[in-house]
């Protein structure tokens, strides 16, 4: 399990079968709380996702522009994350302040999706936003494991569940209609302001907190340093590039699938609602997912669970074209187990990299861990319209799976190390 460091005790390791473990009885509550605002703040993430249907409309946007959209935010993700990593940005300033003023920031920045009338505009803010919820996402992760120990596992996998509904209630909001782009981009942006304040009001520290340290460059070179950091990188690797292509083109695919059924059989349309609102649970069903994984890894352990979820979502990839094109009561069911298993693990890569890391360095090792991982998804992203074009949708997922089968091969070898 994970060694922390407590708060009291600024460089000894807390032993696993100390009798103190995870018995603070706000320890719930607060987690409460950091799942609430992480499901709010993160609504930013997809907002421009989920108006790029109107988007590409009014400014008859192709595939690849449409991409942008949400490569925009990836990458000032990436560069957002990657400058806290270098600047040990989330082991200096007090996550509480960091996570705050991050989410405010974002807020702001996205308020131009909402008025602008230039595609470029909308890029730049898209790009901003991303840069900004690097404050909200890995220091959430670290939050909730000052009040976890034993229980690590399930505590950081509800703030990744979280993350993940924040992500896909835009595309439920999509599905509202007569909602309009404005509308989509205003709420988010009013989520991560109440994601703000509740942390900034109600959030503090638990009893196994990381000690505030002064900057050093060689933080960075000490977390690169651990072969066993490297192999659960390498397995976070693996599965950034199946999931967000996945959660980028899956309500794409849903669409396309439909039409395409319609031109084969004679039954009737489905609703105009179905599409977003199946894309909403597709993407939200993995809230689930997180938890169950939590709970599973704490038992079992977190190599073995990982290693099942990207073998379950990988063989998802692989089946999902299949269903193309056929029955939603075909497509669906696949669609939702992909969603349930392509996200279950997230956070236990997470929680290995807090094992595998110096206790002095693991805000760096997150940041690190996730902007390498997003800067990963901008290719996988882009990649994916571009096989639509030249082999269609029904063999665009397959490719997928490469992402799981290496995933699979680095966890097994930080499994054998273990």
């Amino acid at each position: 399990m994970v060694d922390v460091v407590c708060a009291a005790v600024d460089t000894s390791r807390v032993p696993l079968d100390s009798p103190v473990s995870d018995s603070d009885p706000s320890r719930w509550r607060l987690l409460t709380l950091l799942a609430i605002a992480e499901l709010f703040g993160m609504a930013l993430w997809f907002a421009g996702s989920a108006s790029a249907p109107q988007l590409a409309l009014k400014w008859s946007l192709d595939g690849s522009q449409v991409a942008l959209l949400t490569n925009a935010v990836q990458i000032g993700f990436v560069l957002g994350t990657a400058s806290s990593a270098l600047l040990n940005l989330a082991d200096v300033i007090p996550t509480r302040r960091l996570f705050a003023g991050a989410a405010v920031a974002g807020a702001l920045a996205n308020l131009p999706l909402a008025f602008s009338d230039s595609f470029a505009v909308v890029l730049v803010s898209r790009f901003t936003t991303g840069a900004c919820l690097a404050g909200v996402y890995p220091p959430a992760m670290k939050m909730a494991a000052t009040w976890f120990r034993t229980r690590r596992g399930l505590a950081v996998g509800t703030i990744v569940g979280a993350l993940t509904v924040g992500k896909a209630l835009p595309y439920l909001a999509q599905a509202i209609p007569g909602l309009s782009v404005r509308a989509i981009a205003l709420a988010a942006s009013a989520s991560a302001l109440l994601a703000a304040a509740l942390v900034w009001l109600g959030y503090r520290d638990g009893p196994y907190a990381f000690p505030a340290r002064p900057f050093a460059w060689s933080r960075l070179a000490d977390v690169l340093g651990s072969r066993r950091y490297r192999l659960a990188l390498g397995g976070y690797l693996g599965h950034m590039a199946e999931l967000y292509s996945f959660w980028t083109w899956i309500p794409a695919f849903l669409a396309a699938s439909e039409v395409t059924r319609l031109t084969r059989s004679a039954e009737a349309a489905a609703p105009p609602w179905l599409v977003g609102v199946l894309a909403f649970g597709v993407i939200a069903v993995g809230g689930i997912g997180c938890v169950w994984g939590g709970l599973v890894a704490d038992r079992i352990g977190r190599e073995r669970l990982v290693i099942w979820a990207m073998a379950i979502s990988g063989s998802c990839a692989l089946l999902i074209g299949l269903t193309f094109g056929r029955s939603w009561w075909v497509l669906a069911p696949v669609a939702l187990v992909w969603g349930f298993f392509v996200i279950a693990d997230s956070a236990q890569f997470s929680v290995l990299a807090t094992e595998h890391a110096p206790a002095d360095a693991v805000g760096t090792a997150l940041t690190l861990q996730v902007s390498l991982g997003f800067l990963l998804t901008t290719i996988t992203i882009q990649v994916v319209p571009m096989l639509v074009d030249t082999i269609g949708w029904a063999w665009a997922f397959p490719l997928l799976a490469m992402g799981p089968m290496l995933g699979i091969v680095s966890i097994r070898r930080l499994a054998r190390l273990r």
